[in-house]
């Protein structure tokens, strides 16, 4: 399943049109990603997910709780993702 459109548009309030990554990466200097996203999810450098917190095979919902905007980049990192 996915989340339903009204997660993920009170989601990207939440999140300010910003990456909510938290993970200390070096690439982001060491602290939390913050890239500026597209509204419309249409250009290239600027695109995002919604990402589950706990993944839907751990048994984690599609709620606003369980669901974060993340980078391209940042959710390809993701373990669930299949980064590290």
């Amino acid at each position: 399943m996915a989340f339903p459109q009204e997660v993920i548009d009170a989601a990207w309030r939440r999140a300010g049109g910003k990456c909510e990554c938290t993970r200390r990466c070096p690439k982001h200097s060491g602290y939390r990603c913050n890239r500026v996203l597209d509204p419309a999810n249409q250009k290239p450098d600027m695109q995002w997910h919604a990402h589950h917190r706990v993944s839907q095979d751990a048994g984690g919902p599609d709620t606003l709780e369980n669901c974060k905007i993340l980078c391209v980049e940042c959710h390809e990192n993701t373990e669930s993702y299949g980064g590290k």
